[in-house]
């Protein structure tokens, strides 16, 4: 690897590094915002010869740049952007392989229940729905099967939370991947590898991009392995993110500490207020302590919402 790519700044704090982060130490002007490498191709030195880039699709200095920053923020081998989190969810089913079967919550974002049932199921892979939050129901639904437990916490959107450490305890040995939405909680409030899981997914359009003006997605492996999996089909698929959407959740990660601290405060204002009102029979918040839960706890529905736009 080149000496001029940008490395993370473990030795700082997350909400540092996101601001501080060098994404191009290499460029002789030494710009504090990376700058948009707008271009399919790269001139190459020679034809006997390779650059560190030659095809956007399959590498170019600001996704670089992006992805080297969310690795670190999630303490992973590497991890990968997407130009949509549908398509990093997407690419981690690309992990299992036709007689192969798929765990997954029963709490789970409509995008992905969609994806599940109507496309993966129809590639050979076997799909149920599992209260992750239960790990006696986990370990009975298991079988040799089973290659993957893909789980939310919280769910999506109903915020049921699924305990990741005892649910790696649990898979320890089986050979059964554990994979992580962490869409909500995002690497500042939690970091699921660290918890035991195996991989973990973004919908980075959400708290990473923060201004509603771009789409995006990541992939972060904890294994060389993995990583060298999603790297393939990230490439032959061409779902990577590209250049400017780079660039934009780049600026967005900026101010995710900042934005999530704000938003924490809010809403659980809001949630408190729900929580007391008489005509309110339960709030789902997950940063609600229990006594201000009103009412019994509701069953969890079966995975049947209805698909998103």
């Amino acid at each position: 690897m080149s000496s001029t790519k940008p490395k993370y700044p473990s030795e700082w704090s997350a909400s540092t590094a996101m601001v501080a982060f060098n994404p191009c130490p290499g460029d002789p002007h030494k710009p504090s915002s990376m700058p948009i490498y707008q271009t399919a191709t790269f001139i190459q030195p020679s034809a006997a010869e390779s650059a560190d880039y030659d095809y956007t699709r399959s590498g170019n200095p600001t996704r670089t740049a992006l992805e080297t920053l969310v690795a670190g923020l999630e303490g992973c081998h590497a991890a990968f952007a997407f130009s949509t989190g549908m398509a990093a969810l997407n690419c981690m089913t690309r992990l299992l392989n036709s007689g192969d079967e798929i765990l997954c919550n029963a709490d789970i974002y409509g995008g992905m229940y969609r994806l599940l049932t109507k496309v993966t199921s129809r590639q050979g892979i076997k799909v149920r729905f599992v209260e992750s939050w239960d790990l006696d129901k986990v370990q009975k639904a298991i079988t040799p099967r089973t290659k993957i437990l893909h789980i939310e916490t919280p769910s999506n959107p109903l915020m049921h939370v699924t305990d990741i450490r005892a649910l790696s305890k649990l898979l320890r040995g089986t050979g059964i991947l554990l994979t992580v939405d962490n869409t909500i909680l995002t690497p500042y409030l939690m970091k699921p590898l660290d918890l035991g899981a195996d991989i973990v997914i973004h919908s980075a359009t959400k708290f990473f991009a923060g201004h509603a003006d771009t789409m995006s997605g990541f992939v972060c492996c904890k294994s060389p392995e993995h990583s060298r999996a999603i790297a393939f089909h990230q490439n032959a698929e061409g779902t990577a993110l590209s250049p400017f959407d780079c660039f934009l959740v780049l600026r967005g990660i900026k101010t995710l500490a900042i934005r999530i601290d704000r938003a924490q405060a809010t809403t659980l204002r809001v949630a408190q207020l729900l929580s007391r009102h008489p005509r309110v029979r339960r709030v789902h918040y997950a940063g609600l302590p229990p006594p201000a839960e009103a009412g019994p706890a509701a069953p969890p529905p079966p995975p049947n919402h209805p698909s998103p736009a």
